[in-house]
């Protein structure tokens, strides 16, 4: 028997879940108000944030990946994806006007901010959790590989997640800021975190589940300074334009078949961070709580 919308869960990682809807029915709006994608934007995207997120000299060269100039990336080449101070590795697979599909193998670098006492981020009591020292720390990408796509000018990657048979296991679609590529010796995207997630599970094909994640984070970091209540509308805003874009309908990239492909053995070796003096610059960073460093 099926849980009813509105039943709540933990995932995995430790977030929160609530069951949303389920894809084939019209998408209901969790945003308190309706706003135009570059309305929400406008909100969340600026330009002096993402100049402190990310503390790289190269990022103001970075261009949109909807823009005619943005480079392209190569089938193999390898490419840091930067969240803001998290930082990880991933192998392309396919990059065209539509959008970069990437591979990210069991075992390739990443580098994050972690709490300072050693502690997991989700350990933290959510009220103390955004107010703790961190300092970076070097990681690996655990269990299974993950593909990930990133649609050209849309704020949001879907990363499509496998069990350890190969089988698909869901698709995860992590809101975030529209993405800024930079070519040259480090390929790398750009882009920040919205804390708000959507999980779409992987049974009942034509009809899954899709959950909201993360719920009771973004209101923490409103009451923590962190976002403002609008900015925070705004992320749930895009929230419900992906579940109308694509999600509910099953348009691409969920349409394309993506559960199914599977890595051969070069496009399948972990990938490393480089040795360059940005990256030192990076493992170097610390705070004393989110909103610092």
């Amino acid at each position: 028997m099926r849980l009813p919308l509105g039943s709540t869960a933990v995932s995995p990682s430790g977030g929160t879940l609530t069951l949303l809807s389920r894809r084939g029915q019209p998408w209901k709006r969790i945003a308190s108000r309706e706003l135009a994608l570059r309305e929400a934007l406008a909100l969340l995207d600026s330009a002096d944030e993402q100049r402190v997120a990310h503390a790289d000299t190269l990022f103001p060269s970075a261009v949109l990946s909807s823009a005619e100039t943005a480079p392209r990336f190569a089938e193999g080449q390898e490419l840091l994806w930067r969240y803001g101070r998290h930082i990880e590795t991933a192998r392309v697979i396919r990059d065209d006007g539509r959008g970069l599909v990437v591979w990210i193998p069991s075992g390739s670098a990443r580098l994050q901010p972690a709490p300072s006492d050693g502690r997991r981020h989700r350990d933290i009591p959510l009220e103390e959790r955004f107010r703790a020292p961190w300092k970076m720390t070097e990681t690996s990408w655990t269990g299974p590989g993950v593909l990930r796509v990133a649609p050209s000018g849309r704020p949001w990657s879907i990363w499509f997640f496998q069990r350890h048979d190969g089988t698909p296991d869901g698709a995860y679609v992590n809101l975030e800021l529209p993405h800024r590529r930079l070519g040259g010796e480090t390929p790398t995207i750009f882009t920040r975190d919205l804390v708000l997630d959507l999980w779409i599970d992987a049974e009942h094909p034509g009809s899954e589940d899709i959950w909201l994640k993360d719920a009771d984070e973004l209101q923490t970091i409103v009451e923590h300074g962190r976002f403002t209540a609008e900015q925070a509308d705004a992320v749930r805003t895009l929230a419900d334009i992906a579940g109308q874009e694509f999600i509910s309908a099953g348009a691409w990239p969920m349409d394309e078949g993506w559960t199914s492909w599977r890595p051969d053995a070069a496009m399948d070796r972990p990938v490393a961070l480089p040795n360059t003096p940005a990256m030192d610059a990076a493992r170097a960073r610390s705070g004393s709580t989110s909103l610092e460093g």
